[in-house]
């Protein structure tokens, strides 16, 4: 199947197949998958056009409601973080695709870009797994007994924090400090093409101390708002930039989402019998190998 706004050609059950199997393990951490999917496009099928990036947000536009209404049904979805981050992702989802478009168009560059994101996300992932080894296994990780352990209960908002109470224990992190993470990580996920949930889970993991199995849904939720208005912005430019591939590859972007979808809905399923740390561990080495491959593609 050929499409044209990518400039590749694939059989069309290749990318919901893909899409399916990086969205089951990544909703397990509250990330979309799109960030491994992107390296997928660009390596495995030639697809490094600018539209790349909007393709990308496509795609976690169909998939991430999956995932989401899983976490909701279970009662796992932590509102108020949602709408934090998703108040501050927003305005810099824009400027990075603007930046996207503008500063980061070659492909040799924007893999050096992708690579240094990667190898950040992936050390700090790999340095939270290896400073806790005897940290107690509540909520993070060990795999909770039932279902029910998990439920976020009594969630609160407020201009100074955001708290909950998750299997007996209180968990709270600074409204203003989300926010301003939020910020700065939607500059990069609009620049990256994903909703920034890869870059806000390790942050919130590492710096403010949450649980895994409680931020799974509020960053989906984020994601999603974030890849809607990244996919708005990247149509939006691309009148304005004739010459380059910038709005989103509709089909393309479809076809993984589909594969997206099913795949979040299983994955958020299947998170509560999976211990946390086994879910870094696979996102700490896919991270890591994928920064090595572009790092070395760049420098060769």
């Amino acid at each position: 199947m050929r499409f044209p706004v990518a400039g590749i050609e694939v059989s069309p059950f290749v990318p919901p197949l893909v899409a399916f199997a990086v969205s089951f393990f990544a909703s397990m951490g509250g990330l979309s998958g799109a960030f491994l999917l992107l390296p997928f496009q660009m390596s495995f099928l030639g697809y490094v056009n600018p539209s790349v990036s909007s393709t990308n947000q496509l795609f976690n536009v169909v998939a991430v409601p999956g995932g989401i209404y899983r976490y909701s049904r279970e009662k796992r979805l932590f509102r108020p973080l949602a709408a934090t981050i998703s108040a501050g992702t927003l305005p810099g989802v824009f400027l990075g695709a603007y930046v996207r478009v503008v500063w980061l168009p070659d492909p040799g560059r924007f893999k050096l870009f992708a690579a240094a994101v990667l190898l950040y996300l992936g050390g700090m992932l790999l340095k939270n797994l290896l400073s806790r080894p005897n940290a107690p296994p509540v909520g993070n990780n060990a795999a909770p007994a039932a279902a029910q352990s998990l439920v976020v209960e009594m969630p609160e908002f407020s201009a100074r924090r955001i708290s909950c109470i998750f299997q007996g224990k209180e968990y709270s992190c600074p409204t203003a400090g989300v926010f301003i993470l939020s910020l700065m990580v939607g500059i990069v996920g609009g620049v990256y093409g994903i909703g920034g949930g890869v870059f806000i889970a390790p942050f919130m993991v590492s710096w403010f101390r949450l649980p895994i199995h409680v931020i799974g849904g509020a960053t989906l939720l984020g994601t999603f708002f974030t890849s809607a208005a990244g996919v708005l912005f990247y149509t939006l430019l691309a009148p304005f930039f004739p010459e380059q591939s910038v709005a989103p590859d509709w089909a393309l972007g479809l076809l993984f989402g589909m594969g997206g979808l099913a795949g979040m809905y299983c994955g958020a399923r299947c998170q509560k019998h999976v211990p946390a740390a086994a879910i870094k561990w696979m996102l700490v080495m896919v991270m890591l190998g994928t920064a090595a491959k572009y790092a070395l593609e760049c420098l060769g």
